[in-house]
């Protein structure tokens, strides 16, 4: 069984529909990257996964939670749903351990002691174990975006949510967020991304999913969608960023 269903899943913003009913699964352990121009609605879709945005019609399905149930307990199920946003949004004057420690003893409650240990191997799974009382100020954009990744893994979650985590940086800082993120596949964690880096879903992804205009245009193993892609929209998209 997948660990994710969505099912015919609309999101409109007025007048405005930008998720036009979509149907995806997700499997455990599986890392599936979704493509697309900007305003397809990708990172929409991401929001009303663990309900930032509510959505307007459709079922989510996560886990054996319904998430669109108005009964759901939203922290809880966002404890499982790890998040990693474009922006890394750290607390500026808060360490690094600090910041991935915070949600462990506010929320859940836990001791200093053991959220601090928690905290340190969290960013020892993305190469921090040496920056741990160092500020957002003292660390680079990659440095950051991977406390920001320590934070979500902090929190045991059984599914992250990528939201173009690499956007934001400088190119030469891409790569280091990559290689954590190979390496949370390497490890089972599964994974939805939303990202421009081709080259990497084409090396590290299980599927991609090409979206266009609030629809799912197609979707298939990387070497398909890359290599062999059936649709116009979805070619096009695919021989401009990889020229």
């Amino acid at each position: 069984m997948p660990i994710l269903t969505i099912s015919g899943l609309r999101k409109s913003f007025g007048t405005t529909e930008v998720l036009k009913g979509i149907d995806l699964s997700v499997s455990n352990r599986e890392l599936v990257f979704i493509i697309g121009p900007s305003g397809s609605g990708k990172s929409t879709l991401l929001r009303c996964i663990n309900r930032l945005e509510e959505p307007t019609g459709g079922g989510i399905a996560f886990d054996g939670v319904e998430v669109t149930d108005r009964s759901t307990d939203l922290n809880a199920l966002r404890r499982s749903m790890g998040m990693v946003f474009q922006s890394f949004n750290l607390y500026p004057h808060m360490t690094a351990l600090a910041n991935v420690t915070l949600a462990l003893r506010k929320v859940l409650k836990k001791s200093r002691d053991e959220a601090d240990a928690i905290g340190r191997e969290a960013l020892a799974k993305v190469g921090l174990s040496d920056k741990t009382a160092s500020y957002p100020s003292e660390l680079s954009g990659g440095q950051q975006q991977r406390v920001a990744i320590a934070r979500a893994l902090a929190l045991d979650p059984k599914i992250v949510l990528f939201d173009e985590p690499t956007s934001a940086l400088d190119p030469e800082l891409v790569g280091s967020v990559l290689a954590v993120m190979r390496d949370l596949k390497a490890g089972g964690m599964t994974m939805l991304v939303v990202s421009h880096e081709l080259r990497f879903a084409r090396d590290a992804a299980d599927r991609v999913i090409f979206m266009d205009q609030g629809h799912i245009v197609e979707e298939g193993p990387p070497s398909a969608i890359f290599n062999e892609p059936r649709e116009a929209r979805t070619r096009a998209f695919v021989a401009g960023l990889l020229r």
